[in-house]
């Protein structure tokens, strides 16, 4: 399906929050707002690693290991979309794992297992299931299978929205039941932290990550 909607990233949400209290805000949330511009400028210059050794993974602190991983999939397979999911099988078992199951957090944060799949992301479904077996996270491999077989029940449904507009794309979540295993994966985390079992993999499995 055609990728109609941009993931609205964390930063983004947080600066729209802010922007919209702007007017009259107390010192104090301007003394927010500088931290949060901070933090952005420092995100877009953080150091992404063409190649990833030990040393480097060693190096990095739990909340910038994954993300230091993902930089460097991306680097991997390059911008080649059309040949992106062939590109991707060709990555180690942790890479694939952090990958899918990223793609899956990316897009069912910003709008749900419906935009999961109705974007290119999608044909990760299956992968991601893996990929969360992989990291010891089965209460969330559990709930992308159920994801993934009611998508195979609608598909064809969803496919009249497929025309590549925005308006079509908010009509394709009316009586989806997708829609109903949204709370369910925002609720996971409160018994199975993704984050910390991904950092635990990566920890302990660094040459699925390392190029040298």
């Amino acid at each position: 399906m055609k990728r109609v909607f941009i993931i609205v990233t964390m930063f983004s949400g947080l600066l729209n929050l802010f922007g919209c209290n702007r007017q009259g805000a107390k010192a104090g949330n301007d003394k927010d707002m500088d931290a949060i511009l901070a933090s952005v400028e420092a995100f877009k210059k953080r150091p992404i690693h063409k190649e990833l050794t030990k040393s480097i993974l060693d190096g990095l602190p739990d909340d910038q290991l994954e993300q230091a991983v993902y930089d460097n999939i991306s680097e991997i397979i390059g911008e080649d979309y059309e040949n992106e999911l062939s590109n991707v099988k060709k990555l180690t078992k942790g890479q694939k794992a952090i990958f899918s199951t990223w793609a899956v957090e990316a897009e069912v944060n910003n709008g749900g297992f419906n935009q999961f799949y109705f974007n290119s992301s999608g044909q990760y479904g299956d992968m991601a299931v893996e990929g969360f077996e992989t990291v010891d996270a089965t209460k969330h491999a559990e709930l992308m299978r159920e994801a993934n077989k009611i998508y195979a029940s609608i598909k064809k449904d969803l496919e009249k929205f497929d025309d590549g507009t925005v308006e079509s794309f908010s009509e394709s979540y009316e009586d989806n039941p997708l829609n109903k295993l949204d709370d369910k994966y925002y609720d996971l985390d409160k018994n199975e932290s993704l984050w910390g079992l991904k950092v635990k993999y990566i920890r302990e499995h660094p040459e699925q990550f390392t190029q040298k």
